[in-house]
């Protein structure tokens, strides 16, 4: 356990971080889920502005904080979360493109797997291709908390993409695939959790439809209006509480 690494200086080491951190790509969706959802919320890092926040959730401590945009950004703080600050779980709550015609925009989408055409687990050294998956117990607390919440949820692969704009368009052919969405995190997450034996989740709201009619939500709508999603992250951390310890794998 540290208080400080390259990318994470806890300002707060009497509070630090929870057993289960949120981690949404945008700095300012970690700050509205902290004001807005959290009780007693304290800064706890600010490193780079990638705030990340403390506090309580229906009595249970939980954090939040930001990933960055991409697959390294999230490999990092990932590794550092569950390496030295003592976090078990961490849940990405993201936006998705949907590629899938079984989604509309608001949707929100769980990722059991993470496809990908990103070389990140290339550093395992594994003769042969690592499929990136979420932690069952993890997936299975959020599609029962869904189901008493009346979500209809959608269950399967996300693409994480290392590009956003990408003259082939390849998410169409995921899609054909059965991906649900693309987004650019995801299979680093699972990776990284998985190679330390720790928990890990996506779970995204669509803002984007990539087939036509092609729609899109704005920044604004992004940051601020994904409630169900939080919310929906949230009820799994105060379950999450009561998880079995482990210890990160060398």
């Amino acid at each position: 356990m540290t208080n400080k690494t390259p990318h994470i200086d806890v300002s707060r080491p009497e509070i630090g971080f929870g057993k289960t951190v949120l981690m949404p790509g945008d700095p300012l969706r970690a700050k509205y889920i902290a004001e807005n959802f959290l009780t007693d919320a304290v800064l706890v890092n600010g490193v780079r502005g990638v705030n990340g926040y403390t506090g309580y959730y229906k009595g249970v401590k939980v954090s939040v904080m930001a990933s960055g945009m991409g697959m390294p950004s999230i490999g990092i703080y990932s590794y550092e979360l569950y390496k030295f600050f003592g976090v078990q779980n961490i849940i990405r709550v993201g936006s998705a493109g949907g590629i899938s015609e079984q989604v509309k925009v608001r949707d929100i989408v769980v990722g059991m797997g993470a496809c990908t055409n990103s070389n990140f687990a290339s550093q395992y050294n594994m003769n042969g291709t690592v499929a990136p998956i979420c932690d069952f117990a993890l997936l299975d607390t959020a599609n029962k908390i869904a189901q008493k919440k009346g979500l209809n949820i959608h269950i399967g692969n996300l693409y994480s993409s290392d590009t956003f704009y990408d003259d082939s368009f390849p998410s169409s052919h995921w899609g054909k695939m059965g991906c649900l969405a693309v987004e650019m995190e995801a299979a680093a997450l699972y990776c990284t959790a998985m190679r330390y034996g720790m928990r890990a989740l996506a779970i995204c709201t669509v803002s984007d439809i990539l087939y036509p009619p092609f729609t899109a939500l704005d920044a604004q709508a992004r940051e601020q209006t994904f409630t169900q999603m939080m919310e929906l992250a949230l009820d799994c951390a105060v379950e999450y509480e009561n998880l079995p310890i482990i210890e990160p794998k060398e």
